[in-house]
């Protein structure tokens, strides 16, 4: 299967099919759920993976990490870091390295994590790094989502605020979609001949 190098924000604006996250969505806002969620996720192999922050609209203020988003096929974990903290489970599920966790501009996570928790991620896997390979030269998120599965999603609810007292269901919804859509990804371009060579996309 010939894949897509590119896909233009026309064609993306033009697909009638919207991107849904089809599964459970577990919001965690204590550490006692996500003791138990991260239990769960703890016997996974592979996931999807994203941040979001609050947005800052001074010109020398920083974003910090207000929710870290982890998805199977079945279920998305929000976890509200600006209420709970980085858990000693939640940093030790981080710097697993037995847990694949997929992203796309990890080190933009990596940055505003770093603001609240000294760090070292292990097991992430880079998709930017990862669809060139595959002959994808597209690197946003929306773009390669369009060119695999021909589905939109939505950048609506990007510019929120995550750190409202209550999420509202379509922010839920973006959040789940965005780990989601990582971990879709890399599932496919795993069934399919690489045609090209690439550099190795685990970061450690």
């Amino acid at each position: 299967m010939n894949l897509r190098a590119s896909i233009s924000k026309e064609e993306i604006g033009a697909i009638e099919r919207i991107a849904t996250f089809p599964g459970k969505i577990h919001l965690i806002e204590d550490e006692e759920t996500a003791t138990l969620a991260l239990k769960a996720l703890s016997d996974e192999r592979v996931v999807g993976f994203d941040t979001e922050s609050k947005p800052v609209f001074k010109r020398d203020g920083q974003a910090e990490v207000s929710l870290i988003q982890v998805s199977t096929l079945t279920d998305a974990y929000l976890f509200r870091v600006n209420k709970i903290g980085f858990t000693q489970e939640l940093c030790d599920f981080i710097t697993n390295p037995d847990v694949y966790k997929i992203g796309l501009s990890l080190h933009d996570d990596y940055k505003v994590m770093r603001r609240k928790m000294q760090l070292s991620p292990q097991g992430f896997v880079e998709l930017q790094k990862l669809c060139p390979g595959y002959g994808i030269k597209d690197s946003g998120l929306q773009r390669i989502y369009a060119i695999l599965f021909n589905e939109r999603i939505s950048k609506s609810q990007r510019v929120t605020n995550w750190e409202a007292k209550h999420l509202t269901d379509k922010q839920m919804g973006y959040a789940a979609l965005d780990a989601y859509a990582c971990l879709r990804i890399y599932n496919f371009l795993m069934t399919q001949p690489r045609p090209h060579p690439i550099a190795f996309a685990l970061i450690q």
